[in-house]
């Protein structure tokens, strides 16, 4: 199984390496940027004057084309991509049989969290080739436009594949969230130059992944919620959050306010007991006839257990938001690090509202 959470990491340090690899204002680039102020990354310092001739600069810095450092890093995502690409044909489509490019409604599958991780995916990804040719000295329309389709141009393929296979088909709802996700993050840049909404990614083992049996008649496995911790962080949709978090003081405060940057709110959406796609029933008749049931845990050899179906819940969280993108730093490099790992939530005490059972609770931390 392709280690999807292990490629994201490969691809921002990949892309982050290549931008690195060159100075704002390198001796050896063949581009005429001077970055020595910074227009773009500093909107907290400045006032509106300062933003419009930040504007009028980069309008005349901008080039009809990529600068050196900013080529290169294009080309390395373009093939990191192909690599990705090429490996989940290998893993996930080579062994199933393909067709006419057809279609197949999800919507219902996982209580959504598919679609939630999608659009975070999208959104994040987005963020990373942003930064990436924004480190480069490209100027910002241009690291916008080129750097934000970065996520949405992996999914768009993935949906492809899906829709040629046998076994998928080209979901709908996985591409409007993935069009929400990168739109979230495109709009926001271009309208304010900064990120006032973010979408970010928490998980903790659900333990649900040990419910693998897919067929009780032959005992096979499917490993559908991952066969180990780095398949788990990804495809345990049971233990994943998804949090819009929101930036208090660039949303509803001017600058002179005192309240800290770097503390927001975040809502987060999801959701527990899920054995299987749609349900957790024990299947009824032939085994493997529509797979929509949940997978057992072989608590004895040849015995299996079911989760209850009603197990299965939404969640609803409110909780303070960290955010380290926001920390003063006068390293640009760091800067754009630090915003790249803010993607992942950090653990706060949280209010929890379950829907299902209509009732709160707290937790004095999580993740």
């Amino acid at each position: 199984m392709v280690k999807r959470f292990v490629l994201f990491i490969l691809l921002a340090v990949f892309t982050f390496i290549s931008a690195s690899s060159f100075n704002y204002n390198s001796a050896n680039s063949h581009s005429n940027f001077d970055f020595e102020i910074d227009p773009f990354f500093n909107l907290d310092q400045q006032n509106s004057s300062d933003l419009s001739n930040g504007l009028e600069y980069s309008a005349q810095n901008a080039k009809t084309g990529l600068n050196r450092s900013a080529a290169i890093v294009v080309g390395t995502e373009a093939v990191i991509i192909t690599g990705i690409m090429s490996s989940l044909y290998v893993s996930w489509y080579s062994g199933s049989e393909t067709g006419n490019f057809h279609f197949y409604n999800d919507n219902g599958e996982w209580l959504q969290m598919d679609k939630f991780g999608h659009a975070n995916s999208c959104y994040n990804f987005a963020n990373i080739g942003y930064e990436a040719l924004s480190m480069t000295g490209l100027d910002e329309r241009r690291s916008i436009l080129y750097g934000g389709p970065l996520g949405l141009s992996i999914m768009v393929l993935v949906e492809v594949f899906d829709g040629l296979s046998s076994d998928w088909g080209f979901s709908w709802g996985d591409m409007t969230a993935n069009l929400l996700g990168t739109g979230l993050f495109m709009g926001q840049q271009a309208l304010w130059h900064e990120q006032r909404l973010a979408l970010k990614y928490s998980y903790h083992s659900s333990g649900c992944s040990k419910y693998d049996v897919s067929n009780p008649l032959t005992m096979d496995r499917d490993y559908i919620m991952g066969k180990d911790w780095l398949d788990r962080i990804y495809e345990d949709y049971s233990g994943i959050t998804v949090w819009l978090a929101c930036d208090v003081k660039s949303l509803f405060m001017n600058d002179r306010s005192k309240y800290p940057s770097w503390l927001g709110w975040a809502i987060g959406y999801g959701a527990e007991g899920m054995t299987g796609e749609y349900n957790n029933y024990m299947p009824n008749g032939k085994a493997g006839t529509d797979d929509n049931w949940g997978r057992g845990w072989e608590d004895v050899p040849g015995h299996l257990t079911y989760m209850p179906n009603d197990a299965r819940q939404r969640r609803i969280f409110l909780a303070p938001d960290i955010d380290i993108s926001r920390i003063p730093c006068k390293n640009k490099t760091l800067k754009h690090i630090l915003r790249v790992l803010s993607a992942v939530k950090i653990p706060t005490p949280t209010l929890e509202y379950r829907p299902g059972e209509d009732r709160f609770c707290w937790h004095w931390l999580y993740f």
